[in-house]
């Protein structure tokens, strides 16, 4: 197992062999050993796929020797989880024979990052309960964990279908979903045995996804959409019936069975939500912290840089209100008072929620033409906003994005949930389609499936640190772009996301270590921000469901921000923001402690040229 000393000591070789500019060293023709190395990789990515199907469909990649992924879903099953478990412990066998001292440039980056997500997987796989949404989570099914709430909407949208043999492989998903939800009733169970159960307020908002999504068969998502799309391909009509068919026979009794015993469970849940109150939740949320943040930051350090960090952009929002005319009352009730603004919403109808993502989508063209003046490359990929499916949309984050198909087949997603519109002004709408679509995640994520010195087992693996905070930078790069110099409302917007970043901060460690209630986290967003009351509960909701993602936002945009000011103070004439970006940029995602030694070596090669 890699140590933390280790660890440290390796990332300073790493970041010792980069180059000026923008690239990483690697010298031709390859030495042995990191020939050796890629050929691991392969192996691994290989490995990852055949126990993850869902995600060769994400990638594109459930064709050719993958093409039997594209029938199955991933095997939820106690059996399965051990096989995972024991394969990320095999891969990490496996990544010790190789010399890491043999490695440097982009090899060694490779290496430790590869070494760091399986420490991560395996000091989160060490507890033997939880599931993952866009975290670890302790809990397998919850308002946002679980198959009953994932996959109708990935087989929906992402599960193509063009011939029969994509229909046959949908319905033989249908299947594979039945068997999943058993497999998550059956860990919910032995969840429940040692005493992890979801709070009460958390079963009543699953409970009312699950009841959305047990609908009659000709209603559900699950039917209509093979029935709609192999009817536009010309196929077989008969594959309506034989998915109503499954769905009566296996999926429906078997989401009946998981309702039940969620039913059960909230008759005797409590109304705590923090970590704290499981045997070992305190050991659970420093992994996850660790996991998320990809930092060594403690809880109390957490929480007191989200303090100081919202008094910090608490006093910028405040000069910015007074030149609108809001003078009166703190920051939060001074923003709460622009959500009073009727003009600023549209209306909370279907028409009115096709008019914001029209918006959103206007605003992702207009800063399109803006980006080659801070970044050298843009990725290729298409890019579409969409609004979260509404059978899901009530425990469904408040946006987030989708990456798109490896090779294209299928663009990048950004759903914004618009559950109620009165919880989007417009004035709040840009600033998250530049975090999660561009200059954010989609560019940052394109950047790293399009980057052909990047194996493919580094393209599709995630570090929220890196990735959040680089779409939290991104929202000030729009600004620094002009994006609001015409609209002052949507630069308050801005700040009123970079302050409710750094709250989450203080709410996330606020209920799994300092033991909030969700309540008082309701209430500190809502005072903080002046966010309205839906929008803050389902966040705080998020927070208990997974923990400490949330923290990984404000710290990563901590690490960007600070390693763009050390360069452009270091280098002083030298210094160009398309440098600085594709030197961030073109390692791929990686641990922010690697992140910072790319960055000072890129600043030393800088120097020396």
């Amino acid at each position: 197992m890699l140590s933390r000393r280790k660890f440290l000591s390796s990332t300073a070789i790493v970041t010792g062999t980069l180059v000026s500019g923008c690239s990483l060293f690697r010298p031709e023709p390859k030495p042995a050993e990191a020939v050796k190395l890629d050929a691991l990789f392969d192996a691994f990515f290989q490995e990852n796929l055949r126990q993850n199907p869902e995600s060769a469909t994400q990638l594109g990649l459930d064709k050719g020797r993958n093409e039997d992924l594209k029938s199955k879903l991933r095997d939820a099953s106690a059996a399965g989880i051990a096989a995972a478990r024991a394969l990320n412990r095999d891969q990490m066998r496996r990544l010790e024979t190789i010399d890491a001292n043999a490695l440097t440039g982009l090899d060694r980056v490779n290496y430790d990052t590869v070494a760091y997500t399986q420490e991560s997987a395996a000091a989160i796989g060490a507890f033997d309960f939880g599931g993952m949404s866009h975290g670890p989570s302790p809990y397998v099914v919850s308002q946002l964990t679980g198959a009953y709430q994932s996959v109708p909407d990935f087989l929906d949208t992402k599960h193509k279908i063009e011939v029969k043999s994509d229909a046959d492989a949908y319905l033989a998903r249908l299947e594979a979903f039945a068997v999943q939800l058993d497999s998550n009733t059956e860990q919910l169970r032995h969840d429940t045995a040692q005493g992890v159960v979801p709070p009460d307020f958390l079963l009543d908002t699953t409970l009312m996804q699950m009841t959305k999504t047990r609908t009659p068969a000709e209603q559900s998502l699950l039917v209509t959409s093979i029935a709609r799309r192999a009817k536009e391909k010309g196929l077989d009509d008969s594959y309506a019936r034989k998915a109503a068919a499954i769905y009566n026979g296996k999926i429906g009794p078997a989401l009946d069975r998981q309702i039940a015993l969620t039913r059960d469970l909230r008759r005797s849940a409590v109304h705590d939500a923090g970590l704290w109150q499981f045997k070992e939740g305190a050991q659970f949320y420093a992994a996850v912290l660790r996991a998320t943040t990809t930092t060594s930051m403690s809880p109390d350090e957490i929480h007191k840089m989200g303090l100081d960090q919202a008094a910090s952009i608490g006093a910028r929002l405040d000069t910015l209100l007074k030149t609108q005319g809001l003078t009166k009352g703190t920051v939060g009730q001074r923003i709460h008072a622009l959500y009073r603004d009727t003009a600023s919403f549209y209306p909370n109808t279907d028409a009115g929620k096709v008019e914001a993502i029209a918006y959103c989508s206007a605003q992702l063209d207009a800063i399109r033409p803006r980006l080659p003046q801070v970044f050298r490359r843009l990725p290729q990929y298409k890019f579409e906003i969409r609004r979260v499916p509404p059978a899901t949309e009530a425990g469904a984050a408040s946006a987030f994005s989708q990456a798109p198909a490896l090779d294209g087949s299928r663009p990048g997603i950004v759903y914004f949930n618009l559950h109620d519109t009165a919880e989007w002004p417009k004035w709040c709408l840009s600033t998250t389609v530049f975090h999660e679509g561009l200059p954010g995640h989609q560019l940052e994520g394109g950047l790293a499936l399009s980057n052909t010195d990047l194996p493919l087992i580094r393209k599709v693996s995630g570090f929220p640190g890196y990735a959040e905070g680089w779409a939290l930078y991104a929202e000030q790069l729009a600004d620094e772009l002009g994006m609001y110099d015409a609209d002052p409302l949507g630069r308050i917007g801005y700040l009123k996301f970079q302050l409710f970043r750094a709250g989450r901060c203080a709410v996330d460690t606020g209920i799994h270590h300092l033991r909030w209630s969700r309540e008082q986290a309701i209430r500190y967003l809502t005072d903080l921000a002046g966010d309205a009351a839906g929008f803050a509960t389902r966040e705080v909701e998020r927070y208990c469901a997974t923990p400490g993602q949330a923290c990984s936002y404000k710290i990563g945009h901590t690490v960007w921000t600070s390693a763009r000011e050390r360069a452009r103070a270091a280098l002083g004439a030298r210094y160009d923001i398309k440098d600085f970006h594709e030197a961030g940029l073109n390692c791929g995602r990686v641990p922010l402690d690697i992140l910072t030694g790319v960055i000072d070596r890129y600043i030393e090669r800088r120097q020396a040229a």
